[in-house]
């Protein structure tokens, strides 16, 4: 029996890495989703930019106007 001020040993520590927790996967699958919705947000708005651009270049060389010597509705 051990007296008042003495102790037992403590086990050796395990050497062997403990698997990563659930909170670093998550993490990891958090940061690859983030990404991967960054790089469809900006795809997708580039392929709208370019959609508007290309449509005011359209509008530009395109006339919309009444020829002066169309009558309209006036008759």
């Amino acid at each position: 029996m051990e007296g008042p001020l003495e102790s037992s040993p403590y086990p050796d520590k395990q050497t062997d890495n403990p698997p990563p927790s659930g909170w670093l996967r998550m993490g990891v699958v958090a940061a690859a989703s983030a990404l991967a919705g960054g790089l469809a947000a900006a795809w997708f708005y580039r392929k709208t930019l370019t959609r508007l651009r290309q449509a005011e270049i359209e509008a530009a060389d395109s006339n919309y106007s009444i020829a002066e010597d169309d009558p309209g509705e006036d008759l």
